[in-house]
């Protein structure tokens, strides 16, 4: 079997949707019944997931996403990258919006089909700590 570069595949969906603060780039992206398994939550299919984005994007402003490092399987179906979202909060996980700044990390691990697109994503990340440190604000 022929080695897949599925990193790149994940850093373009990375740059497209993330970088550049883009939900509708999933469309090209990710399968339609795609998943992201993200804080104990499935949110299923593409369309979902748009909406999951903006919501998220929406929760924090000046958002700025960096990739820390990605690297695959060896048959190139698993990628996992390492990631981190800076920016200030707009209500973050429903907290009031008090332009507090937000510093979180996370680790995706993603399933990258045979045609090149996303099947599912399964994401941890700081989220509580970076809710604990808003609700120490208040």
């Amino acid at each position: 079997m022929e080695k897949r570069d599925s990193v790149s595949i994940v850093e373009n969906f990375w740059h497209e949707v993330w970088k550049s603060r883009n939900p509708d780039a999933v469309d090209r992206l990710v399968a339609e019944d795609f998943v992201i398994t993200s804080g104990g939550v499935e949110i299923r299919s593409r369309g979902d997931f748009k909406k999951w984005i903006a919501a998220f994007l929406a929760s924090i402003d000046d958002f700025k996403f960096q990739v820390i490092e990605t690297f695959q399987n060896e048959t190139g179906d698993r990628v996992v990258s390492r990631w981190r979202v800076t920016g200030r909060n707009n209500g973050f996980m429903g907290s009031e919006p008090c332009q507090s700044p937000i510093d979180m990390t996370g680790t995706a691990v993603l399933h990258v089909r045979e045609d090149g697109l996303l099947q599912h994503n399964w994401v941890e990340r700081s989220a509580l700590e970076v809710h604990r440190s808003l609700q120490a604000t208040k």
